[in-house]
């Protein structure tokens, strides 16, 4: 373990947004991480745990110290003819989890296919995509209490998890580090294809789902065809949470606006962040540096050179003027440092 000074974090975020952290140090082990708790620099200084990167917007250096999480491995910790128990450490890529279930033909995950980031991320924002939300498939959660110093399970339930929610944002923010994750998936198939965009995609292109890389494979279609990659132009996916309405609320506006899209999910009705944004026409605006993707509104981009201020202010804009024109006040997924 080598705590390095003055760290580049250009490359580990997925905005590409130059920032650098006062301390930086990655830990691949459960011994890199009890050596670094006696170090000065972790004690002395603010924290972030990172991973992967793409749910943070840094808007200046970061003047702590920026743990990144290395710990890998998957392994299946029981099963029987139904189910399947999988363990993945926190540093593992979310995607090479699903890749792995996949491969297996274990049922769960598959539509998050291609979300990015890492394995110990996806709890706190509780990732979700095309009628899937991770407490559906997640057993329990193994972290490091930073304060008491202490190893500690969590189960499903009370992980507290809401949309884009979970106990790890709120009552326990800040003070823990994700070690392992592990997913209760079906080995029976079970497949959730209810999700409009998903089953028009695959009513359009007459896709029989046989295998579990069926859903897979078409998720991932969708993804690539709507989402730019990081690589080439720096974005966080998803840069805002779809907005929660009454009944009353909705059928206020849709007096406004008839043609509203909303859906609704367990009792709750929300619209989608991306048709409020696109109403507003953000989609495909560009200000300098920054802008909107033109083919999903909800995607932020830095078209290069851009600083995290830039992104920030676009954002404000963008709920300004949702708020403006809907009265309603979108959120955004994504960590502002």
């Amino acid at each position: 373990m080598e705590i390095v000074k003055d760290y580049d974090l250009s490359e580990l975020n997925t905005f590409g947004i130059k920032a650098k952290a006062r301390f930086f140090v990655e830990i691949k082990n459960e011994l890199d991480f009890n050596e670094l708790l006696k170090t000065r620099e972790y004690k002395d200084n603010q924290k972030l745990f990172l991973g992967g990167g793409s749910n943070v917007l840094f808007t200046k250096d970061f003047e702590g110290i920026v743990i990144l999480n290395k710990l890998k491995g998957i392994e299946i910790i029981r099963e029987d003819s139904n189910n399947v128990l999988v363990k993945a450490q926190s540093g593992e890529k979310w995607h090479d989890l699903v890749l792995f279930a996949v491969k297996k033909e274990y049922w769960g995950i598959e539509n998050l296919s291609l979300v990015p980031g890492t394995v110990g991320a996806a709890p706190v924002q509780n990732i979700g995509a095309y009628g899937v939300e991770l407490k559906d498939t997640i057993e329990s959660v193994e972290f490091f209490d930073l304060e008491s110093g202490e190893k500690k399970n969590l189960s499903r339930d009370e992980c507290k998890f809401g949309y884009r929610d979970s106990i790890f944002k709120n009552e326990l923010k800040g003070k823990v580090f994700i070690l392992a994750v592990t997913f209760k998936l079906s080995k029976i198939p079970n497949l959730n294809v209810t999700y409009k965009v998903l089953k028009d995609y695959l009513e359009k292109n007459k896709i029989e789902i046989q295998k579990v890389k069926d859903i897979s494979d078409v998720v991932i279609a969708i993804r690539q065809s709507k989402l730019p990659d990081p690589k080439i132009l720096g974005n966080a996916g998803s840069f805002f949470k779809n907005v929660y309405v009454s009944k009353k609320n909705l059928e206020k506006i849709k007096e406004k606006y008839p043609n509203v899209s909303f859906f609704e999910e367990a009792g709750v009705i929300k619209i989608p962040a991306g048709w409020l944004i696109e109403e507003c026409g953000w989609k495909g605006k560009r200000l300098g540096n920054v802008g909107v993707h033109d083919k999903q509104a909800l995607v932020l981009i830095n078209y290069g050179g851009a600083t995290g201020e830039e992104i920030k202010d676009l954002a404000l804009q963008i709920i300004a003027s949702v708020f403006d024109k809907f009265g309603l006040k979108l959120t955004p997924e994504v960590n502002l440092i």
